[in-house]
Parts: C-alpha cells; structure tokens; sequence
C-alpha cells in the first residue's frame, strides 16, 4: 500500500533560523536565507532515519525539500507510472532492487563524475546514474541466553538442518530480504534459492514482517536466531542501556565469503525527469558529506561509504560480501522473481 506525506523539509525561507533535535547534530549553524531552488524527494528510507539529513540540508543550502515517503518498492513502481511525468527529483532506495528497475527502464539520468568519484568505484553505478550512500550489513541476531556462540553456524545453509527447526526468524517480505534473496539467486540461481527457501519453510522458519520485530523479538527470547541487518540490534542495545534496560541479544557475523554476509548499500539517485539537476546533485552529494555521513554511522550505526568517515567504532571491521560486486541492472530485473518465489513459498503463513 502507497502511503504518501508530502512534507516541506525548508527552513531557507526563514533566513538565521536554527533547526533543533537530530537535525541539529548535523548542522548547528544558522538556516540560509531561501535561494530559490527546490527538489522532490522519494524516499524509501525510513522518515525517521533520512528526514534529520534532508531538514539539514533544507536549512543550510536555502533549498527547499519536499519528501514522498512509501517503500522503495512501491515509489519505484510509481516513478515507472509516472514516466516523464514524475514529481520525483531524487529517488532514495533503502534497497538496490528498486533502483536497478528504474534503470532498466531508462528512467534514471546521469549525475555528473564530481558527483560519481565522492565513493569508490564498487559503490556507484557503471552507467554514472547512482551512488551509494550508506551500508548495512546481513547479520544473524541472536538470543544471548539460548544460543551460544560456540552453537552459531558459519553460513546461512545451516540454518535448514534440523537442530534449527523453528528457531529461525526471517523478514521475508522486508525490502532488504528482498534484494538480499535476489542476489543469492544471482550467485546460485533460482533451484538453489529456492531450495533453500524452501528448506527453511519446511524446518518451520518463522516470519516476521520486518527487521525490528525480529530483533525484539530474540531479545525477549521469542525466537533463536533471526537474518537481518546489523544495525536494528546496534540502535536498540544502546536504547536499551540509555533507559537502564538489559539487551539480551547480538549480531553474530557469518563467514566473509558467504551469502549471509552481503553488504547491502542505501543508494540515491535522480530520475530522468529532474527540473533542477544542479539542486537535486546538490542534495546527494549533502548525503555523502562528512556531516550526513558522520550522522549515518554515529546515529543509525550504518558503515559510511565516503572514503572521508571512519566507521562507528562500536562496528566491527567491514569485510563483508559487497553488493557493488553486483549488477544494479541484474537485480532490478529480478526483484518482482523474488517476491513471486517468496510468496510461493508459503513462509508468510509460519
């Protein structure tokens, strides 16, 4: 279902304004004055999590930001019905699925190289028409007082053998799954994937529809293990100390080499039909800044992409499976598969 809020992100009209809350972590410094310029955002990343980056952006630019927010999913099908039509600026996927779509139907347009060289080569498109802003790891959660260590498995084909019979937890249907799933039938294919899928059904796998409900969920002991990204258990341990609250669950890495470890990157791009291209690459290159990066691996616990921002030390050393070793184009064309093999599968009903 599309859930539209237009929300005007702006604060330029109001020239020496301060923002407050997150946003003022960003940029402490007083609003520009309104230069004029707007861009339309669709973003597919959480309001709560991407708005702070886009109001600080709004007040110290003076551009003013409107913002769809839906999944990324459902605004790159309507970007696709709007065609040329498009309100949308700037689209921000949480998930590469949806991006390599608009690619392949010719709906994305091309950002120029000083835009393109603000991240390593892995991490923006062949085509110059995307960069990737953020990382987030594929982890399996785990419940600190039912799992040991020494039980964890080394890859996510285990997590089928019969000693994990409804113990696993998976968001089946979460936008991350999704691409995570599309890839792993890119590197294995789709008799592969969907034996594993189906193994896992069959060893009574449960669903859960998002990451969050996972995490809570092994926390409080209602479930063993759970595939998701690293950062959800990252953000809730340390609200769980900040309230003085026991958090009773980890992030267990799988081997380097295997599909359980993806690097799955947050990327931005600007559709065919941007008014302001200037504005619009304005914004994405606010997203790969030392500010917004910095808020990106300090606040969401995210691995920063700009070369120029260390990692949250609380993150373990990155040498995870990277999605940019991965066709955008090959992924787009193969996420509706995925959802249709998920479906098919009957893990929803577990």
């Amino acid at each position: 279902m599309l859930v539209v809020v237009l929300l005007a992100a702006a604060c330029g009209s109001n020239g020496g304004t301060r923002l407050d809350g997150v946003a003022a972590t960003i940029y402490d410094g007083a609003c520009a004055d309104d230069n004029g310029s707007s861009v339309t955002v669709y973003s597919g990343r959480s309001e709560n999590l991407i708005k702070p980056v886009l109001d600080a952006f709004a007040c110290e630019s003076g551009t003013s930001v409107q913002v769809r927010w839906a999944s990324s999913t459902d605004l790159a099908l309507l970007i696709d019905a709007e065609g040329d039509r498009s309100d949308a600026d700037v689209f921000i996927s949480r998930s590469p699925g949806p991006v390599g779509f608009l690619e392949a139907k010719g709906l994305l347009g091309p950002m120029d190289s000083s835009i393109l060289d603000l991240v390593s080569a892995e991490h923006r498109g062949d085509n110059g028409t995307w960069v990737g802003f953020s990382g987030r790891k594929r982890v399996l959660v785990h419940n600190l007082d039912s799992v040991p260590r020494s039980e964890l498995p080394a890859s996510v084909f285990e997590l089928a053998d019969p000693q994990w019979r409804g113990r696993v937890a998976i968001p089946a249907t979460n936008g991350s799954f999704l691409d995570w799933f599309t890839v792993f039938r890119a590197q294995y294919g789709d008799a592969a994937a969907t034996e594993w899928l189906d193994g896992m059904v069959a060893n009574d796998a449960r669903y859960y529809p998002n990451n969050v409900a996972i995490v809570e969920a092994v926390a409080r002991g209602e479930v063993d293990v759970g595939l998701v990204n690293h950062y959800y258990n990252y953000r809730m341990a340390a609200d769980a100390e900040a309230a003085g609250n026991q958090h009773r669950a980890a992030n267990h890495d799988l081997s380097d080499d295997d599909i359980g470890s993806l690097l799955i990157i947050t990327a931005a791009t600007m559709t065919s039909s941007v008014r302001d291209r200037a504005a619009a690459q304005s914004l994405i290159a606010y997203l790969l800044s030392p500010r917004a990066q910095r808020y990106f691996t300090r606040n969401t616990y995210e691995y920063p992409l700009a070369p120029s921002v260390a990692p949250n030390p609380a993150l373990p050393a990155l040498s995870a499976l990277s999605i940019g070793s991965v066709d955008f184009d090959a992924l787009g064309g193969g996420f509706e598969g995925s959802e249709d093999i998920i479906q098919r599968s009957g893990i929803t009903s577990n």
